[in-house]
């Protein structure tokens, strides 16, 4: 497929992106390897330095959504028309942050505990400060890091630093743009921060397995101020609203569960919103969960084991994979339900779609009460006649890559997981030079390169 004339600079700039989207035959260009700005050392987009494709470009014919089913079956079946369901998505591909007023105020999140921070998190406040005249949010905790204080530099940027405190403080609507420096665990406390509206986040690898902080922290004056200025491709990761319903509520439930067109955008008091998953197990007790499962109001199963996983699909990579769940890509609207060590051989891991709502309660033969954890914290107890609902969030958390979706989850998993690392198989020429001849010597080398072959 030729690639289109680029015709000036703006054209040329959008290049360097993750995607195109005015190529006139609606196919869009990606980018293969590079820095957080698509740009690579060795190669050139296509149109800017020749009129031949290179190995690191190729061409995107289909959107990251599957392509829309034919309405019509046969002769004479087709789907009835509904208006009231058409639904236009978005081709996650597409989704590119922009600012629509400069951002001013960053919050930044490091990891607590953790000395080989310190030093970053310095450079990045005191560089947010006096290069690009922010205004820089950290928690009150983090100024009571005795070794912090004792940074000579850091002394000189700590009255200007705005701080709040965790629980006590709303941060709704104040924060423009989220830094992370440290691991998994600094996207997940900002998940936890902002449960409803998340500004746009960028997570820098500081941390242990760096599964969804796909920066590194060497050139961040330049990653930084690429997002900035708005060049930035986004995964919008898909949180779970998580409602308890108490037994003792019981009188208010009728109206917690009236119909609301705006879905989360008034949350319940009790509901909390979760990136990775809510985990309903036994606890202390000794007798096996035993959990009834419902879907959209139906009874689905119930669970006999150690308990259950609800996790998004960001949180497939985390427990539901030890558990022994699949790992889907967060662009993938669903809902993953894996049971936890399940007292049966035909249990597996299933996936639903995105749009229903699961309720989970204590069956009333069980012998036990279940706890419930969101993303490892706020553990409460689930008792005889207690139900927990949990739905798919209006409320995503906006990611921002390093390369792009595609690339940026692979290379998590080949760094983060190891997935599928296992040694080349011998290819025949190899293996036929040395059987060739069938003599004993020749069997005898094949034992020997087995045996020191590692």
């Amino acid at each position: 497929m030729p690639a289109p004339e680029v015709r000036n600079s703006s054209d040329q700039e959008e290049y360097f992106g993750i995607e195109k989207d005015a190529a006139a035959d609606g196919s869009h260009l990606l980018h293969a390897t590079g820095t957080a700005d698509g740009a690579t050392a060795s190669t050139s987009a296509p149109g800017l330095s020749g009129n031949h494709m290179t190995s690191s470009w190729w061409w995107r014919t289909r959107s990251l959504n599957a392509p829309s089913p034919v309405q019509q079956f046969g002769p004479c079946g087709r789907i009835m028309k509904n208006s009231a369901m058409v639904m236009q998505i978005q081709d996650p591909a597409s989704q590119r942050l922009t600012w629509y007023k400069p951002p001013l105020t960053v919050l930044v999140i490091k990891k607590v505990s953790d000395a080989s921070v310190l030093a970053p998190f310095v450079y990045l406040v005191d560089w947010l400060l006096q290069e690009k005249n922010m205004v820089v949010w950290v928690e009150s905790a983090v100024l009571e890091d005795a070794q912090l204080n004792e940074n000579v530099r850091f002394k000189a940027i700590r009255d200007k630093l705005v701080t709040f405190k965790d629980g006590r403080d709303d941060l709704t609507d104040r924060i423009d743009f989220i830094v992370c420096l440290g691991g998994d665990g600094t996207l997940l406390y900002a998940s936890l921060l902002f449960q409803q509206s998340v500004p746009p986040v960028m997570a820098f690898h500081l941390g242990s397995l760096g599964f969804l902080t796909p920066f590194r922290f060497d050139n961040f004056e330049e990653q930084l101020t690429s997002v900035l200025e708005g060049h930035a491709a986004l995964t919008l990761r898909s949180r779970l609203r998580c409602v308890m319903h108490r037994r003792s509520d019981r009188k208010h439930e009728a109206k917690t569960l009236e119909a609301d067109p705006d879905g989360d955008a008034r949350p319940a008091a009790n509901s909390i919103l979760v990136l990775n998953e809510v985990v309903i197990d036994r606890g202390p007790s000794p007798y096996l969960s035993n959990i009834d499962l419902f879907l959209d109001g139906k009874y689905i199963t119930s669970v006999q084991g150690d308990g259950l996983i609800v996790s998004t699909p960001t949180g497939s990579t985390a427990y539901a994979a030890a558990a022994g769940a699949s790992m889907i890509h967060p662009s993938v609207p669903a809902i993953m339900v894996t049971p936890i060590c399940p007292h049966s051989l035909s249990f597996r891991p299933i996936v639903v779609p995105a749009g229903v709502e699961l309720k989970i309660s204590v069956s009333p033969e069980s012998r036990n009460t279940s706890w419930v954890s969101f993303d490892g914290r706020n553990r409460q107890e689930l008792f005889h006649g207690d139900s927990l609902r949990v739905t798919t969030s209006i409320y995503p958390v906006p990611c921002i890559c390093a390369q792009d979706q595609i690339s940026d989850w692979f290379a998590s998993l080949a760094d983060g997981l190891h997935w599928n690392v296992r040694k080349r198989q011998k290819c025949l020429d190899e293996l036929s030079d040395l059987t060739a001849s069938g003599s004993e010597d020749t069997l005898d080398e094949i034992e020997n390169m087995k045996l020191y072959d590692v």
